[in-house]
């Protein structure tokens, strides 16, 4: 689905774009501290002037955004791999909020936080807390603290919390005194999640004291107790926040274990007192996910995202404050539509958050006194994450046709002007195609948007082939997102034009358009599919006998729907980790309340959406398939592909079964990701070109 289904539509991490219609600032960008990783191009990669799976391997990849407290300076993160050795470096960048050249603070470091009212930095390097100065000078390694995972230094910073593994459970060499034997006993489900095993051991709070260079008095605020924070399996540090007087902090946690834990998204959110150790559960009696608290300037107040559904995890994601003195709870986004993202307090009335809507992801906000959402930005990109300070706001920015980068924009007029230009030199040297929406009507005369990529030097007198790309989820966004391995300019410069609906059940076009997918997989969804595709297929430039289809997750599982019903449309098919049996998929996977929600439970219950299952058509199957799968993908079991690949072969249809034995849902290494690629291109090109 939108968090778990498809975390490969966000893993991708976001996207950004020509921000064209409000766009304000110069090409002539600050060029950024030569990497230690070389991201030039060759000669060769500039004479071809084109994307290519190498030249994306030297991009730089935005991580952190961090804008230090009076709103005049912006620390973030860029990252880089090497192709050859797949080694991997993060270095820190501090750039002025009003625009300039960026400075490198530190090589090597991540997530790095302000604090001393924004005299310090504290970050993490290798296996440790490091603190330097603003300006990068005296960096130093804070002493007493143990292993950890996340970080967060209190507003006053008098505390720090950490997060860290506690093991809590027996291991079976433990129970029989065997230390060389390889068995685990299970009892209970979710004994594995996401891409991993249980280790036994489960994610913990704990709070400390700090002076700025050395911790002490730590303390495990959630004890003995066998519950996360934050919660698997993204373990995302959003879900804790400090209160400004460093007195509480809010955390999520879903207090679920075994049974329960596979059927329910019941997560709460939990204000612990310091100095009491006095906890209060804030949204209890709420059904669905709560999470994302953020304090209120003055303190007094939480804002956070909450669902209402348990079993859900589509649901709409609402705008909730809860009042700390009373314990009131208000949804101040009531009447809005559409899921709210990145909630960020401009004062103590305001709040600002992105949201997906139609097709972009833009920034908008509410009054706590009106209660009128309103759009802050627009054109044709995504924003954030956002970060607010003292008036000034920054956000992420990026679109199909550029990586991410930062932005400042203006909170009254919403122009936007970007601030970094981490890969100017490869743009600077290859082309993108453009990128155009278009609306259709679909079958059942409803208006089906998407995006069109044209290959770059497009020729409307020529004809060209085409791929429908068939997006996850499925209540995912297909808005302007950038990806580094799904990445529609790629498959443009490839000479393909890219065809990428949001049909029937994708989020960012109201609740109702979301909710329909759930338990018709074959239904509307896939008429949409069909309606797109017949449309550009009576374009002057489209050549109707060399069309495709490619997806993963849920577009994998509509790669192996449409093999069954597409009338002959397509010449050639990808498939990446899609569901291909629900019967045996339903057995193997993990988080249930999933199926049980939007195919209708288990097979043993004889629902109705089993007869959506792509194998029940494998008779029609008549069309080339390259299958692509990772060995620890435990969302969709590998064994669905595998299913797929054997019911290929057996129908004598040609098939190729890509199998990475150290990926998961997604293929992130270097290597692995470029063989990822030229497979996925030597097909398509096979039997399109």
């Amino acid at each position: 689905m939108k968090r778990s289904f498809c975390l490969w539509m966000s893993v991708l991490i976001l996207a950004a774009v020509s921000c064209k219609p409000k766009t304000t600032g110069t090409t002539a960008a600050a060029e950024e501290a030569a990497p230690v990783i070389d991201n030039k191009l060759t000669d060769d990669e500039k004479a071809g002037g084109l994307m290519t799976p190498e030249i994306m391997w030297k991009f730089g990849r935005l991580g952190s955004i961090v804008l230090s407290p009076d709103g005049s300076e912006v620390l973030y993160t860029v990252s880089r791999r090497d192709l050859q050795t797949e080694a991997s470096e993060t270095d820190i960048f501090k750039i002025s909020s009003s625009g300039g050249d960026p400075v490198l603070l530190a090589r090597g470091g991540s997530s790095p936080q302000w604090f001393e009212n924004g005299k310090k930095i504290a970050f993490v390097k290798g296996s440790g807390l490091m603190t330097m100065n603003a300006d990068g000078s005296e960096q130093k390694k804070v002493e007493g603290l143990p292993e950890f995972e996340i970080f967060s230094i209190s507003p006053d910073g008098k505390r720090i919390y950490f997060t860290r593994r506690v093991k809590l459970d027996q291991t079976a060499n433990e129970k029989h005194n065997l230390p060389k034997a390889n068995v685990r006993i299970i009892n209970d489900l979710m004994y594995r999640h996401w891409n991993a095993w249980s280790d036994y051991s489960y994610s913990h709070i704990f709070i400390a004291s700090f002076n700025g260079s050395a911790v002490s008095g730590e303390k495990d605020i959630m004890k003995d107790q066998k519950f996360e924070s934050p919660t698997a399996p993204y373990f995302d540090e959003r879900e804790i926040a400090w209160s400004p007087d460093g007195k509480y902090i809010a955390y999520t946690s879903k207090r679920l274990r075994g049974i329960d834990d596979a059927v329910s998204t019941n997560s709460d959110i939990y204000l612990y007192e310091i100095s009491s150790g006095k906890e209060t559960n804030i949204t209890e009696g709420n059904a669905g996910y709560d999470r994302y608290p953020v304090f209120s300037p003055d303190g007094s107040m939480i804002a956070f995202q909450s669902m209402e559904r348990n079993g859900y995890e589509a649901d709409l994601d609402r705008l909730f404050v809860y009042n700390i003195k009373d314990k009131s709870r208000t949804w101040l986004s009531k009447g809005w539509k559409f899921d709210v993202e990145n909630l960020t307090w401009a004062d103590d009335k305001n709040i600002y958050f992105t949201c997906s809507h139609l097709g972009t992801t833009q920034i908008f906000r509410i009054s706590l006194t009106i209660k009128n959402v309103e759009p802050v930005t627009e054109g044709k990109h995504n924003m954030g994450p956002i970060s607010l300070q003292k008036g000034v706001l920054v956000s992420g920015i990026c679109s199909m046709s550029m990586a991410p980068e930062v932005s400042a924009v203006d909170m009254n007029s919403g122009d936007i002007r970007q601030l970094t230009f981490i890969n100017k030199n490869i743009y600077d040297a290859i082309k993108m195609g453009n990128v155009e929406e278009k609306y259709i009507k679909t079958k059942d005369n409803k208006d089906l948007q998407m995006w069109l990529v044209f290959p770059p030097d497009f020729d409307p007198q020529k004809k060209y082939p085409a791929l429908l790309f068939c997006n996850g989820g499925p209540q995912s966004t297909l808005d302007q997102f950038w990806s580094y391995r799904w990445n529609l300019q790629m498959m443009a410069a490839k000479g393909y034009i890219v065809i990428a609906p949001n049909r029937r059940g994708v989020a960012g076009f109201g609740q109702d358009w979301k909710e329909q997918i759930s338990g018709d997989y074959g239904g509307a969804n896939m008429q949409d599919y069909l309606d797109a595709t017949d449309a550009m297929a009576r374009e002057p430039y489209v050549d109707a006998n060399r069309l495709g289809a490619v997806g993963a997750s849920y577009g994998g599982y509509s790669i192996y729907y449409l093999a069954g019903i597409h009338g002959g449309r397509f010449k050639a098919f990808v498939s990446h980790c899609g569901m291909f049996n629900f019967t045996s998929w339903y057995g193997s996977t993990e988080e249930l309340w999933f199926p049980n929600k939007d195919i209708e439970g288990p097979y043993w219950n004889n629902p109705k959406s089993y007869q959506f299952s792509p194998h029940l058509r494998v008779e029609s199957w008549d069309t080339p398939i390259l299958i692509i799968v990772g060995a620890n993908d435990f969302r969709i079991p590998y064994t669905q592909s595998l299913e797929a690949f054997q019911a290929a072969q057996l129908h004598n249809i040609p098939s190729r079964l890509l199998f990475f034995e150290d990926e998961t849902h997604f293929v992130l290494k270097p290597q692995n990701s470029v063989i990822w690629q030229r497979e996925f291109f030597e097909w398509l090109d096979t039997y399109l070109k």
